[in-house]
């Protein structure tokens, strides 16, 4: 039996320049930081016992006997891909899917990496992202980026840059006082709604042809948020008024990105003295996170009440097993079904 634990990603800035279209022809770079919610897979063979070869459980059951039979299709390419079956895989998870934290991601990079601890096989944290982005874009056909199983799979707080031959990490060193102090200025809502994050993809990418400029410029914020984090002389909360500064930019690079309630959300945290903020993922729904000073954090508590806040502290693992127990499996002559 394996049990992993992969992070949830938060992204700051840069979202959208990592569309493979996009940044190899113009580049681009994410700022984005893991931390302490998890989603948890737990995978193991089969006993053959029953009347069916394979069982899963995620927000649903599946009882199959064969990929074809498999609906999941994140589960189903994975486990053709790698050549798995006689599985019993099960997915639990601190915070809901659909949310704007990676949680397809997250859950992909999980996967590959209990899959291939079960075969007795160490993948590094960068054959777990490649071969993620692989699966989500490539055998899924999702519509996205390649930030979110990057980011989980190294795990802490990194930059990321795209180019037409890949992309590179970079750990972002920040001494432990200035990110805690980060950490404590910034607060986590739930909105209450979930999206399928390429649904919103593919809503936005049908007017990125005229929005280079808008991403171009929201790569380079990179440079400059980056730039605040690492130089201990300048004022932290140049961090948060350009993360608001960066939601009004994304805002303008797809009509899915926002909505009158979730306008009226960020509207809530600015006036109650928010320096800035931004919903998180591609938009839609989810996760809101506001950059507030200490002077402001309880009126924007107040501002906030409906809404489910959610404490959170970075993490640096990324991906992990966290249970390790090898199996004697002697696998049967198969089929390709």
């Amino acid at each position: 039996m394996v049990i992993t634990k992969t992070p949830f990603r938060m992204s700051f800035f840069g979202g959208g320049t990592d569309i493979e279209d996009f940044f190899k022809e113009y580049g681009g770079s994410v700022l984005s930081t893991t931390f302490d919610k998890y989603c948890y897979v737990t995978v193991r063979h089969l006993p053959r016992f029953f009347t069916y070869k394979t069982h899963l459980t995620y927000s649903k059951m599946e009882y199959v006997n064969g990929y074809n039979e498999i609906e999941h299709p994140l589960i189903r390419n994975a486990m053709q891909m790698l050549d798995m079956h006689e599985l019993r895989l099960t997915y639990d998870s601190d915070l809901p899917a659909r949310s704007g934290l990676g949680t397809s991601s997250s859950f992909a990079v999980g996967m590959l990496n209990g899959f291939y601890c079960l075969k007795g096989t160490y993948a590094d944290k960068k054959k777990l992202a490649d071969e993620s982005i692989y699966l989500e874009r490539v055998l899924c056909g999702e519509a996205g980026g390649w930030q979110d199983p990057i980011a989980v799979s190294y795990g802490g707080f990194n930059r990321i840059n795209f180019h037409n031959g890949g992309y590179e990490v970079f750990p972002v060193i920040i001494s432990p006082q200035r990110k805690k102090q980060l950490n404590d200025r910034l607060f986590m809502f739930f909105t209450g709604f979930t999206r399928y994050s390429c649904d919103v993809q593919k809503e936005n990418a049908k007017g990125w042809a005229g929005k280079t400029a808008q991403l171009q410029e929201m790569a380079q914020l990179v440079d400059e948020a980056e730039a605040i984090l690492v130089d201990k002389e300048r004022n932290l909360d140049e961090f948060g008024r350009l993360l608001g500064y960066a939601w009004e930019l994304k805002r303008q690079t797809g009509a899915g990105i926002s909505t009158d309630g979730i306008d009226e959300v960020y509207q809530r945290g600015i006036r109650a003295g928010a320096l800035g903020g931004k919903l998180l993922g591609a938009g839609g729904g989810g996760f809101f996170v506001f950059y507030v000073d200490e002077e402001h954090q309880a009126a924007v508590m107040e501002a906030m009440r409906g809404l489910l806040y959610i404490p959170f502290a970075f993490e640096t693992v990324g991906t992990s097993v966290v249970h390790y127990s090898p199996e004697g499996y002697q696998p049967l002559l198969f089929t390709a079904t």
